[in-house]
């Protein structure tokens, strides 16, 4: 990744006190012994932003003494951080934000990192927004990519902006810690390497359960909800507004089904009540990164295209041989997809048992 293009206007020079903050953070998101796959992307880009300032990687990783959060903190270490900040307390076994945010704020005016990164999940999102605000420092949130300036070692937060039809880059010069959260599968998953070593710092803070005035009543997986789970989908099979009407819905579930995969869809047709708000991919929907993504009926606007522009393979299909989607899908079928779906179910059917995902997997991977 070339350097980013540095900013125009007045030098500001960091103050001296915020000087001594060093190192790139990622807070680990871990739910009952889960960890969610965003915070070892963000690890494997947390890496390169610490080699570029020449800092250490730190992972935080919060919860209740168990031996889920040992293997985790070594998860973290694997996938590229050098130090581990272990914070156990029984409080902290499911996420709130009022120790969260209690715990966080101590742990970084403590420890002082110069960048600290979450993941834009519905927890991420909810801790980021409390932590800069009890540290009065800035956040740039749904970011699609981090770099430093090298003049000023300076966090260079990518976003969308203005409905995603433009993207800006945003820095935070005279605070600290810099604060920026990423959707999952934005960034790519790291390699795992277990020959490397990293230290634990434990801490434990001084939490009691009185204090806090949420409690936990339940707790229920996301893979036990009944939604549509695209931001973990190896194959999504999308629709957007050239399928015509709701009707036409059906031929994108059955190529979905015998694929394995999940349906995707384009925001108009949300609004249009053609399919829930968790179906839907883009800037204001989820952004994905699976290793087949078909699109059909899509025009590949720029709010769609930063939602799954990433993903290893993309077909699409789509009457009108100009559409933007062909300047970036890889694959392209200028057609009716309403003649094309039922093709390459009947193909696809033919070729797979029904559901058959590791054999799809093979074939997109």
């Amino acid at each position: 990744m070339s350097e980013p293009s540095k900013p125009q206007g007045r030098k500001f020079q960091l103050p001296e006190h915020l000087k001594i903050y060093k190192n790139v953070w990622v807070i680990v998101e871990q739910e009952r012994g889960i960890v969610h796959s965003v915070s070892l992307e963000l690890l494997g880009e947390a890496r390169k932003l610490a080699d570029k300032l020449g800092v250490e990687v730190g992972a935080v990783v919060l919860g209740a003494e168990s031996p889920d959060l040992n293997r985790i903190c070594g998860d973290a270490i694997s996938y590229g951080a050098d130090i581990v900040y272990k914070v156990t307390d029984p409080a902290l076994a499911d996420y709130r934000t009022d120790p969260y945010c209690r715990v966080m704020t101590e742990v970084v005016n403590t420890h002082k990192p110069e960048i600290v990164l979450l993941g834009a999940t519905t927890l991420g999102r909810d801790l980021a927004g409390a932590i800069a605000t009890t540290l009065a420092t800035g956040l740039t949130a749904d970011c699609t990519e981090l770099d430093i300036y090298a003049d000023n070692r300076s966090l260079a937060a990518t976003r969308p902006t203005f409905g995603g039809t433009l993207l800006c880059t945003i820095q935070t010069l005279a605070y600290r810690p810099q604060m920026a959260t990423v959707r999952p599968r934005v960034m790519a998953m790291p390699d795992r390497d277990d020959a490397r070593t990293g230290r634990v710092v434990e801490i434990q803070p001084d939490l009691r359960e009185e204090d806090i005035v949420t409690k936990v009543l339940n707790f229920i997986a996301d893979r036990e909800q009944n939604e549509a789970q695209l931001a973990f989908a190896d194959i999504i099979v999308s629709a957007g507004k050239g399928l015509g009407k709701v009707e036409n819905m059906k031929l994108v579930f059955d190529l979905a089904k015998v694929l394995g995969a999940e349906v995707g869809v384009t925001r108009p047709l949300v609004q249009a009540g053609w399919a829930t708000n968790d179906r839907q991919v883009g800037q204001t929907g989820k952004t994905v990164r699976p290793k087949l993504y078909i699109a059909a009926g899509i025009s590949g606007a720029i709010q769609h295209r930063v939602g799954m522009e990433k993903s290893d393979l993309i077909l699409a299909i789509n009457t009108d041989p100009n559409a933007t989607i062909f300047d970036f899908a890889h694959l392209g079928l200028v057609g009716d997809a309403l003649k094309i779906l039922p093709a390459l179910t009947d193909a696809f059917g033919r070729r797979l048992p029904i559901n058959n995902y590791m054999a799809v997997n093979r074939m997109a991977g």
